[in-house]
């Protein structure tokens, strides 16, 4: 299983997430350290990816 890595740099990553899937709201992107579970499970419903594939997207930004 992928670890999703993000300290620091969420809110360059959180505009591209939003370029992609602009139906995504900012309640859809908040990023609470500790919650990253929360954040991917909302992007899996929303974007119909798989776990791992969120977690190897979102770092790739």
């Amino acid at each position: 299983m992928a670890d999703l890595k993000l300290k620091g740099a969420w809110n360059t990553v959180k505009g591209k997430v939003k370029e992609k899937y602009a139906e995504l709201t900012d309640d859809d992107l908040l990023y609470e350290e500790g919650k990253e579970d929360q954040l991917i499970g909302k992007l899996q419903q929303k974007t119909g990816k798989t776990r791992d594939q969120v977690v190897d997207w979102l770092n790739s930004l």
